[in-house]
């Protein structure tokens, strides 16, 4: 089968190769890839600056149906349309893994990242993390039930009550679904960008976000100053891995407010102003990846019409024109892209 494999780590290093067809063992099943979602993830790992356990195919956000299963898997069929965890490996005995955070696992392995993912024509995932989609949510969508769940995690960390003052900072994917979740909550949602995000900011508009700001033409901190007598918002999601944003962010957060980091930075460290954290008495939260908690509340989200995850769909592409991919993506014309297994010849 072809596979998009990161070959060694650094800038590019991306290759179509012909692999193995893989067989599930005992505990594990196997899934024929309908579609995988592009991540920013994969994004910085092609260009070098996120480090994987190269050479491995990437990809972790795909949807499929299950081709076979291992001989101790029972409660799954071939034929049934699921979606997998990212996670293929943890401990199983640290204190994370008995809660079931198996996204703080120090020896976990993920998808796409330490094990061969989806950007291929079969996966192979563990039994424990597939879950079914619904009949009514179709394989477009459940190809982005992941990046659902990460902003469902970071949501769920956060408190929010109905009519609070939300900010999304940010309007890729994560962004979109993010601000979609925080509304599912009862929340006021404000989303922002800039002038080179007009395609996201009108998907945004589209998706029926409250507030939709151009940052470079309206003045973001007088509209949260007249939503909120002055106070400034309740929660912020910064997901634009921005350090600018992130330093905005806090100066519109009202004192006691609640600020989530959900995109990730070029650089592991940044300057932060501790002043404000300290003098607003703000909760900083951070949020990494999902954990199984966060699957079937993501697929029921986008079941019951509350998300609607296929409207951020601009493109879809055979594995092999990931160049392509890479470059929509870059130049802000695409929101979500999608890759379907290569054509076998």
């Amino acid at each position: 089968m072809h596979a998009l494999v990161k070959k060694e780590l650094g800038y590019g290093n991306l290759v179509i190769e012909n692999k193995p067809e893989p067989y599930p063992e005992e505990d594990q099943v196997k899934i024929k890839v309908t579609y995988a979602g592009i991540c920013g993830s994969d994004i910085h790992t092609y260009e070098g600056s996120y480090r994987v356990a190269a050479p491995v195919t990437l990809g972790h956000e795909f949807a499929g149906v299950i081709v076979d299963v291992g001989r101790n898997v029972s409660h799954l069929k071939p034929g049934d349309r699921v979606t997998s965890e990212t996670t293929f490996y943890i401990c199983g005995q640290c204190s994370y893994c008995q809660q079931k955070d198996y996204n703080l696992c120090k020896y976990r392995k993920g998808l796409g990242t330490q094990q061969d993912g989806g950007f291929a024509t079969y996966v192979i995932a563990r039994a424990e993390s597939i879950h079914r989609i619904p009949d009514n949510v179709d394989d477009q969508s459940a190809a982005m039930t992941e990046a659902l769940a990460c902003t469902h995690h970071a949501v769920a960390k956060t408190t929010i009550k109905p009519n609070d003052i939300v900010i999304v900072i940010g309007p890729g994917p994560i962004g979109l679904l993010t601000a979609q979740v925080a509304k599912s909550k009862g929340a006021t949602v404000v989303i922002t960008g800039l002038s080179s995000d007009t395609v996201r900011l009108e998907k945004a508009k589209a998706l029926g976000i409250d507030y939709v700001v151009n940052i470079q033409e309206e003045s973001l901190e007088g509209i949260i100053s007249g939503l909120t007598d002055g106070y400034g918002a309740d929660v912020i999601f910064e997901c634009s891995g921005a350090i600018p944003a992130a330093h905005q962010g806090l100066s519109l957060l009202r004192k006691k407010g609640q600020y989530a980091q959900v995109g990730l930075f070029a650089e592991a460290t940044i300057p932060f102003d501790m002043e404000k954290v300290i003098q607003k008495e703000l909760k900083i939260i951070g949020s990494r990846s999902q954990k199984p908690a966060d699957w079937e509340p993501s697929l029921h989200l986008m079941e019951s019409g509350a998300v609607d995850a296929a409207a951020l769909v601009t493109h879809i592409f055979d594995i092999s024109e990931w160049e392509k991919a890479y470059q929509l993506i870059k130049s802000g014309e695409a929101i979500k892209v999608l890759l379907t297994p290569a054509q076998e010849r």
